[in-house]
C-alpha cells in the first residue's frame, strides 16, 4: 500500500529529523522552451496593452507568431543545479540530489555530467504527452545512460506525432528500466486549454491504460494548494505514492522537496517505486501568496544579469521569435535597437512586487493556506 507523508517546514522545525537525504524533482534550466501562447490571452483583458501591441505588431517586419515564441530561463544548468543543491545542503542540513526536467530535453543533464563534480547527476525530462486532445507532462528521471538518447528521441517523436497505443509502449518500454523513475506531474492542470471536464475525461483514459507505468504523482510547488490537493484522492484511488516537484523556472529554489534515507538517487527510485513511501516537505516559500510568487518568477526573467555571458544578460537575449524566414528562431534583441517604451511600463507594474509594503499587503489578502487534514487513510501528514 502506498504511503505519502506531507509535513510543512513553517509549522515543524525538526521534520528533517532521521533523514539523510533531499532530493530536489521538476526544474527548470535555460534548456527549456516556455511558450508564449498566454500573452493574446491575457492582453484581451487589457485593451490599452492591446493596442500598444497591435502598434507594434504594425511596425514589425515579422509577423507576430505567439504560438511558435519562447522564453527560456535566466538559469545555466550549473547555475540551476546549485541552487537545489544549496537550498538542501545549506538550508535543510542534508546531502542534496537533484534532477532537472528541462522540457523534451535531457540537454542540461548531459552537459552537467562532464563536471567531475557533477557527473552523477541523473539523465531526466520533463516529457510533454498529448493525449486525445489534452496535454499531460510526465517526468522521466533517471534515464539509463546507454540508452537516454535514443529514449529522448523516441519521446520527442510521440510528441510531434502522437498515437494512444505508441505512448503506452514507450512507458512500457521506460518500466523496464528498474532505475527510471515516471512521475505524472501537475496531473489536473489543464495545459492544452480544453476544459476541466474534457481535461478530467482525458485524465481517465490515460490512466485507465497507462497507470501500470507511472509510478508516482506530484504535489508541484508552483500549483496552489486547492488544485494539489486534488492529487491526493487521484493517488489514493491509482494506489500510487504522491512525490515533491518543484516546477522551478527562475530563481526561487524549489518549494517542494521529498526526504529521504537514499545515498544515491536510483535508491531514491527503490523507495517509490517498490516501497511506495514518500516524504514531501513543502518548503517556506510555499506559504507565500501565489500571485507573489509569479510576479517575482517575471521580475527574475526581465531582471539584467550583467554578470551572464553577452547574449544572455537582458530579458530580450532570453526570448525568442521565428525570423523572416520562418523556419529559425532569433532572439527578441535581434529585432530592434531597444524594447518598445510600453514595455517597460507593463514591467514597472510587475516590479511593484518587490516592495515590501505591497508583500506584506498581498500576503494577508491572498493566502496559500495549506490544509493538511486532507491526508487520510495510508496517507499522513505532519505539522
Amino acid at each position: 500500500m502506498a504511503f505519502t507523508k506531507v509535513s510543512c517546514i513553517w509549522k515543524s522545525t525538526n521534520c528533517t529529523r532521521g533523514y539523510r537525504t533531499g532530493i530536489s524533482l521538476h526544474s527548470h534550466t535555460r534548456h527549456s522552451k516556455e511558450k508564449l501562447q498566454f500573452i493574446p490571452a491575457f492582453t484581451e483583458k487589457w485593451p490599452i496593452i492591446q493596442r500598444a501591441l497591435d502598434r507594434q505588431y504594425r511596425k514589425s517586419v515579422v509577423p507576430v507568431d505567439f504560438s511558435r515564441a519562447y522564453w527560456t530561463s535566466p538559469l545555466t544548468p550549473k547555475l540551476a543545479f546549485e541552487m537545489e543543491k544549496n537550498q538542501i545542503e545549506k538550508g535543510l542540513n542534508l546531502a542534496g540530489l537533484v534532477s532537472l526536467t528541462d522540457h523534451d530535453s535531457i540537454q542540461a543533464p548531459s552537459l552537467l555530467r562532464l563536471a567531475t563534480e557533477t557527473a552523477e547527476i541523473p539523465l531526466s525530462m520533463e516529457w510533454s504527452v498529448p493525449y486525445c486532445g489534452s496535454m499531460f507532462h510526465l517526468g522521466i528521471h533517471n534515464l539509463p545512460v546507454d540508452h537516454a538518447q535514443g529514449l529522448a528521441v523516441a519521446l520527442d517523436e510521440y510528441t510531434q506525432n502522437p498515437s494512444v497505443t505508441r505512448v503506452t509502449e514507450l512507458l512500457a518500454a521506460l518500466h523496464a528500466f528498474p532505475d527510471v523513475l515516471i512521475v505524472f506531474n501537475h496531473p489536473h492542470w489543464d495545459l492544452a486549454g480544453v476544459g476541466p471536464q474534457r481535461h478530467a475525461l482525458c485524465l481517465e483514459q490515460f490512466l485507465q491504460r497507462n497507470n501500470p507505468f507511472v509510478h508516482a504523482f506530484e504535489i508541484n510547488g508552483m500549483r496552489k494548494w486547492q488544485e494539489n490537493k486534488q492529487v491526493i484522492p487521484l493517488a489514493q484511488r491509482w494506489e500510487r505514492p504522491i512525490v515533491s516537484g518543484g516546477d522551478r523556472h527562475t530563481c526561487e529554489p524549489s518549494a517542494t522537496v521529498n526526504l529521504s534515507n537514499a545515498l544515491s538517487f536510483a535508491e531514491f527510485v527503490h523507495e517509490i517505486r517498490q516501497e511506495q513511501r514518500s516524504h514531501i516537505l513543502l518548503m517556506q516559500q510555499y506559504a507565500d501568496p501565489m500571485c507573489v510568487r509569479v510576479a517575482h518568477a517575471v521580475l527574475d526573467v526581465i531582471r539584467y544579469y550583467p554578470e551572464y555571458p553577452e547574449g544572455s544578460r537582458r530579458w530580450d537575449d532570453r526570448v525568442f521569435h521565428p525570423d523572416r524566414t520562418g523556419k529559425g528562431f532569433q532572439p527578441l534583441s535581434a529585432f530592434w535597437k531597444a524594447p518598445p517604451a510600453f514595455v517597460e511600463h507593463i514591467f514597472s507594474v510587475f516590479r511593484l512586487a518587490e516592495n515590501a509594503t505591497v508583500q506584506w499587503a498581498a500576503k494577508h489578502v491572498y493566502t496559500n493556506e495549506v490544509d493538511l487534514h486532507v491526508l487520510d487513510g495510508p496517507s499522513e501528514a505532519t505539522s
